[in-house]
């Protein structure tokens, strides 16, 4: 099976990795890290370079689990990049982080969490980083 994780590199990222990878060592699942540009992107600072996809891999290694990370372009909807990967890997489980926001701020915005949670339909382990 596969545990789907969605990563940018903020401390959000770095919580749903570790909690993603800590669920995939314990089922002996395999891993695949979603960090997917916006369609027609030249510059993205939630975009993953060489050395971080380098140091995702391995830290899946020292957890005992094979990780990949899929940067394909998600366009104007994250949900079908999660759905899709979903699809073509048979994910059991995603794994995404949460921000802290204010309630005002949930309601006025909405986020791409909460449309996650609301329209996929695996389980989902939302985590928040600690203070």
């Amino acid at each position: 099976m596969t545990v789907l994780i969605g990563y940018v590199p903020t401390p959000v990222g770095e919580a749903a990795l570790a909690a993603g990878l800590a669920e995939a060592a314990a089922r002996g699942d395999d891993v695949v890290v979603l960090n997917s540009p916006r369609r027609g992107s030249t510059v993205d600072a939630n975009l993953v370079g060489p050395d971080d996809v380098s140091r995702i891999v391995a830290a899946a290694a020292e957890h005992g689990v094979t990780a990949r990370v899929d940067q394909a372009d998600h366009g104007a909807d994250i949900v079908d990049a999660f759905t899709t990967l979903i699809e073509q890997t048979g994910a059991r489980l995603v794994v995404i982080g949460m921000r802290r926001r204010s309630p005002v701020g949930k309601l006025m915005m909405g986020s791409d969490a909460q449309r996650l949670l609301l329209s996929l339909d695996v389980p989902i382990l939302a985590v928040k980083p600690t203070r």
